[in-house]
């Protein structure tokens, strides 16, 4: 348990943090499984929007540190690749 004050206040900033970053994350998660959901259905115009509105909460989850730069990069190329084949599907 923590002894002092400071090493109190850093366990409840990690927690509120820890919150904070998972709930990022998550609603990440919800962005590009609507994305997928679109791929998925093959519909290119659907799935083109869905990335639109995806890649900002992507980019924001990266420029907060919830997850790497290089990730999102990977992500998005992959998505766009994959909707990027549909017209040829």
């Amino acid at each position: 348990m923590a002894n002092t004050a400071s090493a109190r206040k850093r366990i409840r900033q990690n927690l509120v943090r820890a919150e904070r970053n998972q709930a990022r994350k998550s609603r990440m998660r919800t962005f590009i499984k609507k994305v997928e959901m679109a791929i998925a259905g093959g519909d290119k115009a659907a799935a083109a929007a869905a990335l639109q509105a995806a890649q900002p909460e992507m980019q924001r989850a990266a420029d907060k540190g919830v997850i790497h730069d290089n990730t999102v990069a990977r992500k998005i190329s992959r998505l766009s690749a994959r909707i990027k084949s549909l017209v040829a599907a």
